[in-house]
């Protein structure tokens, strides 16, 4: 009896196929193929499902390849924090150099499928924001707060990667989507800084929260808030978007802008992060979505 009331209260450890989803990141990786895939919808392009489907898969591979090797040169600051420590490596249930391994070989296939489905310049923005997420913001991230705007140009490549994959270029409108996701990112993972602030700085990691305090990261949530909004709307005189999403983007900027402000000065920290970080994962999708049916209406016109 005894033996069976400990085998309940135990947790079985994840398997080998949960260890590998956890590796990917998949929510991460989900959104990110969601941007990619807003991007090709928004363009004019002749891409067939089949390759459409293609361009998604690698770049999804991309994103998972990346978030592998992340947390290959993470595995030990992991250990110090409560959402991460029983991540494969910190947890010892996989091998480090498998996690490099295996990272690298799909990173590396991720970039041939770009530069085949897609194009070379498809391929060229995928590689550049994975070595730039390995390269320069993981290890940043235990030197200085500054790895936050660091990671975000990695982070905005989805929507790039996307729009070059349809349209073979990069332009305004190719840009204005990438800057709009880089804006959202900031204040997203300032909400997180907020949150978790104390395993961050158990785990040696930099972030503005600690650097230059909470209301300070707060203000600059803010402030990065009402450019993205601002930079949402640019979409329209560049002749994306018409006036619905005019209507729909400014009443989601405006929602969105209140709520992260209601109760600026009042709640705690973290009261107010985990409330603004639930709003950033609510807009940025209801944005995209507002942004797709618009331009899929003026073509049914």
């Amino acid at each position: 009896m005894s033996g069976g009331a400990e085998a309940v209260g135990k947790r079985a450890a994840p398997g080998l196929g949960s260890d590998i989803m956890t590796l990917a990141k998949p929510g991460i990786t989900f959104m990110c193929v969601l941007m990619s895939a807003g991007a090709i919808a928004l363009a004019e392009h002749s891409l067939s499902f089949a390759r459409v489907l293609a361009i998604l898969a690698a770049s999804a591979l991309c994103v998972a390849a990346a978030n592998a090797l992340n947390m290959y040169l993470e595995r030990d600051s992991d250990r110090f924090m409560a959402r991460t420590r029983n991540r494969p490596l910190p947890a010892g249930r996989m091998r480090p150099i498998v996690v490099l391994v295996g990272g690298s070989i799909a990173g590396a296939i991720s970039v041939v499928l770009l530069w085949i489905s897609a194009n070379p310049l498809t391929a060229g923005v995928g590689a550049a924001a994975l070595l730039s997420y390995v390269l320069l913001y993981t290890p940043l991230k235990r030197r200085s707060s500054a790895a936050l705007i660091v990671g975000a140009f990695p982070g905005a490549a989805p929507p790039l990667l996307g729009w070059t994959a349809a349209t073979g270029r990069i332009d305004a409108v190719g840009l204005m989507l990438f800057l709009i996701l880089l804006l959202w990112q900031i204040p997203h993972f300032i909400a997180i800084a907020i949150y978790r602030k104390a395993e961050y700085e158990r785990a040696g990691i930099k972030v503005l929260t600690s650097v230059r305090g909470d209301d300070n990261a707060k203000a600059q949530a803010v402030a990065y808030s009402a450019a993205m909004v601002g930079a949402s709307l640019f979409l329209v005189p560049l002749g994306v978007a018409g006036y619905g999403y005019f209507v729909i983007a400014t009443a989601l900027g405006v929602a969105f802008f209140v709520f992260c402000v209601w109760g600026f000065e009042q709640s705690s920290g973290k009261v107010w992060a985990r409330r603004f970080f639930l709003s950033t994962l609510a807009y940025l999708p209801a944005l995209i979505g507002a942004l797709v049916l618009d331009v899929a209406l003026l073509q049914s016109l």
